[in-house]
């Protein structure tokens, strides 16, 4: 392999330049994918592909590919800048075409890495980066990004359908595509007639940023610029954004900062040495998933990452980005026993890097892109995690309530008969739900690895399983904070979920599956309707407890006051099978109560229709002066509008 690629050009001016090199030194070339990875480009008249890539510790650089029959001594690169930047154009070069860059590293070993900028990948097992343009793509969604400036995560509704794509449908089996993968085309037409059915306001996108093993879901990224091949092209994917914004859906990706894979091919030591992580595995590396870790204090990986995020935001009109495993980033000790991490400069064990790349992320994001939501998968007390970033905070947007996941689902998976001794786990969470702002989540990962799935968490019979279920939906549905649940949670799903096959959506034929559905939607409905549900989730006055102390008989009730002053809505629900006749429940004011939503309605497989208006009186219940009284039966809920 030639071996003048080791020192700087002189020849002539490099396309990657001084500015270039002095705002990638900083962290601030905000849009490095425009100079990093493969362009389709002109030189001197002629057509060909510019190539660039970072790798400071490598002795020389070459990219091969199918343009030169994958020979390292074919096209060497020219080194740049000081700071390791290598760049060549090729004139035989044409979009579409498979390359990586052969590296050299100073101990003589020859490495074969794809471009970490790449715009696209071939398909696992080959794992090559592709030649693609990401630009000529018309939008229609001017309409949605502008709306999107309005959106405030605290005041609208924010509703989640979590989506894995390469599971949620598949076709049958064809020789021209054995795994039944839809592209992104058809999941388009598909996803976006669900989502507006079940009245969903946005989607969350697993497993989009290209990564090798399907077992991952997706979260060991190797092409963090490069929507997964498994379902088409860049522009593709642009076009699935694009028509769930037309019809008002909005679109949030997984995005992991956290940690990256150790496959030959990816970021690590991708030069030989440790680029894009820490060199010392006590901070490199972590022991329990066997992935390495982003060294957040280096500018150019920093940058690296502040860049991916815009460009999934501005390239694709992403509308927010969940950030996997950020409690895994805050602590150096995070899954390490003692001796295992190495304490910050203050003896502490807070990653001082990781709050301060948390900050700048944050900031840069929402601040360049009004509406967009950064949003916090964090499972630990960390203060501030929604706080602004000028009083100590980091910055995000929302945070996903872990704790409420946890004590919620606890409570759920127990017997009736002792729910009565765990009342607190179903009022514990209204302690702290303004702390943050707060998303509930029922998430993938409650529903694998031997949890199972949402209806089989229930206890009971088939029929106890769907009514405990309907009954958990709503407590969520009426308490405090944005909604998420994953696919296949509402429609009753059976058998936990797995990325190798589809849901079990010829469940939808049987009764209970359907009604369930049928019940989820009207919830959804219902949250979308009601100011009282989402215009102020973050205040404390936005709820009160008419009684949260029913233990004996596992009931809850509540009222969700309306930021509007009118359509306030009250909250009774049942954990036990044992039905209440007159359930009496206290009521603020002598006003006629609604029936706005009702469990045992014919619809939603119940028994029979049940009168719409309650009067109350002037007799008092659970500390207010007024009450209404309501046949209340088991497993039931009942939501009233005054």
């Amino acid at each position: 392999m030639a071996k003048g690629g080791a020192n700087v050009s002189k020849e002539e001016p490099a396309r990657f330049g001084e500015l270039d090199q002095y705002l990638f030194g900083q962290s601030t070339h905000y849009e490095i994918y425009r100079k990093m990875g493969a362009h389709p480009g002109l030189e001197k008249g002629k057509k060909g592909v510019w190539f660039t890539v970072w790798a400071p510790n490598a002795s020389s650089v070459s990219v091969v590919g199918t343009f030169n029959g994958w020979r390292p001594d074919s096209h060497p690169m020219k080194k740049v800048a000081e700071m390791g930047v290598y760049e060549l154009f090729v004139p035989e070069a044409l979009e579409g075409e498979l390359y990586k860059y052969c590296i050299h590293t100073k101990d003589g070993r020859e490495l074969y890495k794809a471009d970490p900028y790449a715009f696209c990948s071939e398909k696992r097992p080959g794992n090559a980066s592709r030649i693609a343009s990401i630009g000529g793509y018309k939008w229609g969604d001017a309409l949605w990004m502008q709306k999107r400036q309005e959106f405030s995560p605290q005041t609208s509704p924010l509703s989640i359908y979590e989506v894995h794509p390469g599971s949620w449908k598949k076709h049958p089996w064809t020789e021209s595509n054995p795994e039944g993968f839809y592209n992104y085309k058809q999941m388009a037409q598909s996803l976006t007639e669900y989502v507006k059915d079940m009245g969903y306001t946005h989607v969350e996108l697993m497993g989009i940023a290209e990564h090798p093993f399907d077992g991952s879901w997706g979260y060991q990224v190797t092409g963090y610029y490069a929507p997964t091949s498994r379902y088409g092209t860049p522009l593709e994917f642009k076009y699935l954004v694009d028509y769930l914004h037309k019809n008002k859906i909005g679109v949030i990706l997984d995005w992991v900062p956290a940690h990256f894979p150790k496959d030959a091919h990816g970021l690590a030591e991708f030069d030989g040495e440790a680029v894009y992580e820490h060199a010392d595995p006590r901070q490199g590396e972590h022991p329990d998933w066997g992935t390495k870790i982003f060294n957040y204090g280096r500018p150019e990986v920093k940058n690296f990452l502040l860049a991916n995020a815009l460009y999934w935001v501005e390239e694709f009109h992403v509308d927010g980005l969940r950030v996997d495993a950020v409690a895994s980033m805050l602590y150096l000790d995070y899954g390490r026993e003692p001796g295992q991490w190495i304490p910050n400069k203050n003896g502490g064990n807070e990653n001082l890097e990781a709050i301060e790349f948390f900050k700048h992320l944050n900031s840069l994001v929402t601040g360049r892109n009004k509406g967009v939501m950064m949003i916090a998968e964090e499972s630990t007390a960390w203060p501030k995690v929604t706080g602004d970033v000028h009083d100590g905070g980091l910055g995000f947007t929302l945070k996903w309530n872990m704790g409420w996941m946890h004590d919620f689902l606890e409570y759920m998976k127990l017997d009736p008969y002792f729910r009565k001794y765990n009342h607190h786990k179903m009022t514990f969470s209204l302690t702290y739900a303004f702390s943050e702002n707060y998303i509930l989540v029922l998430s993938h990962d409650e529903v694998v690895h031997l949890k199972c799935s949402m209806i089989n968490k229930m206890p009971g019979e088939d029929e106890d399983k769907f009514e405990n279920l309907k009954a958990g939906y709503s407590f969520m549905i009426g308490h405090p904070g944005k909604k998420l649940l994953f696919m296949g949670q509402d429609i009753g799903q059976y058998r936990e979920w797995s990325e190798e096959r589809e849901l079990d959506w010829f469940l939808l034929q049987n009764k209970p599956n359907e009604h369930l559905q049928a019940y989820v939607r009207d919830l959804l409905a219902m949250y979308k309707k009601y100011p009282a549900l989402s215009g102020n989730d973050t205040g404390s006055e936005c709820f009160s407890w008419i009684n949260a102390n029913d233990g004996d008989r596992s009931i809850f009730s509540f009222i969700r006051w309306s930021p509007t002053g009118k359509n306030h809505l009250l909250f009774v629900c049942n954990f036990t099978p044992v039905d209440r006749p007159d359930y009496r429940v206290g009521v603020p004011r002598r006003k006629q109560y609604r029936l706005i939503l009702d469990s045992r309605n014919l619809k939603y497989g119940g028994s029979h229709e049940v009168p719409e208006v309650y009067r109350a009186l002037k007799r008092e219940c659970d500390g207010q002066p007024f009450s209404i009284g309501y046949d209340l039966p088991g497993y039931g809920v009942a939501v009233f509008r005054f």
